[in-house]
């Protein structure tokens, strides 16, 4: 009893604050989901109309332009992200000079809220005053770099700024799973002959496999959410060419006045995302059930 006496204080700071926290979500989501089934217009509504939200959303182009973009996005984002993180990490795994000053380069954009990213590569990907200006003003006058105006190239650019501002953060992961690798078992891989290449390939990188997963589910929750983003760099121009669910939510919420339809896209933002958590929470329940029974 003294033992539990001593540790309330520990228990107050963890659990109250995670207990309102989790409160908080489960309520908000719940009172969302009842007014998506409702006329909610600019203030909440009793009037029950089933799934017609939904399915108004839907049929909406903004809806299909943008659930389009978030698959290009997503999948640029996440498996780019991932890739750069894990070149940086074998990158600073060498042992390099300056490793701890690159470190801090690399996780820098980190720092920087979506806004901030988004501002500042507005301006370098700006025709008009960035990298396609300072370059024909150095004489290559042919030069085009302008993705931001042009309707098929401008989701990338969102892609390009997404990397920027996240790579560092899964070069963080990978390689504290590349220094967390067993020694003994690296010391016996380059015994057998095993050279750089080969090391990383068939013995460190499968070993990555958890941590690989967690990065990816991270970054799909990260790309699902998008909004401050896409607002600060495209604001989901040219025209709508580059909408992601969240802006089509900010839409139909606070442009239009259509809270109904706006709690129905955010549902369906949620049951996306539920798509991705749902089956890593399931794997990772088998993986703690078969250590605990190994």
């Amino acid at each position: 009893m003294k033992l539990n006496l001593r540790r309330l204080p520990e228990y107050l700071v963890i659990w109250v604050p995670l207990l309102l926290a989790a409160g908080q979500i489960v309520t908000f989501a719940l009172w969302t989901t009842w007014i998506s089934f409702t006329s909610a217009t600019l203030m909440p509504s009793g009037d029950w109309v089933g799934l017609k939200n939904y399915t108004n959303v839907l049929a909406t182009r903004n809806w299909k332009i943008a659930f389009d973009n978030l698959l290009i996005f997503g999948f640029g984002f996440v498996v780019l992200t991932a890739l750069t993180g894990l070149f940086l990490a074998i990158l600073l795994d060498q042992r390099i000079r300056g490793e701890n000053v690159l470190r801090s380069i690399f996780l820098y954009p980190l720092a920087l809220s979506f806004v901030v990213t988004g501002t500042a590569w507005s301006w370098l990907l700006n025709p008009g005053m960035g990298v396609q200006k300072l370059v024909n003003d150095l004489g290559w006058t042919g030069f085009r770099f302008d993705w931001l105006v042009d309707r098929d190239m401008a989701i990338w650019t969102i892609v390009i700024a997404g990397i920027w501002q996240s790579s560092g953060f899964a070069m963080a992961l990978f390689l504290a799973g590349l220094r967390s690798v067993e020694p003994d078992l690296v010391k016996a891989a380059q015994i057998d002959g095993a050279g750089p290449f080969r090391l990383y390939t068939r013995v460190i990188l499968p070993s990555l496999w958890p941590i690989v997963i967690a990065v990816m589910v991270i970054l799909i929750q990260t790309a699902i959410r998008t909004f401050d983003l896409v607002r600060a760099l495209t604001g989901g121009g040219p025209g709508i060419a580059t909408q992601l669910p969240a802006l089509v939510v900010y839409d139909f919420m606070f442009q239009r006045g259509q809270l109904g339809r706006g709690s129905a896209a955010a549902v369906l933002m949620l049951l996306t995302l539920a798509a991705v958590l749902l089956p890593y929470g399931i794997w990772k329940y088998v993986q703690r059930r078969r250590a605990a029974n190994a």
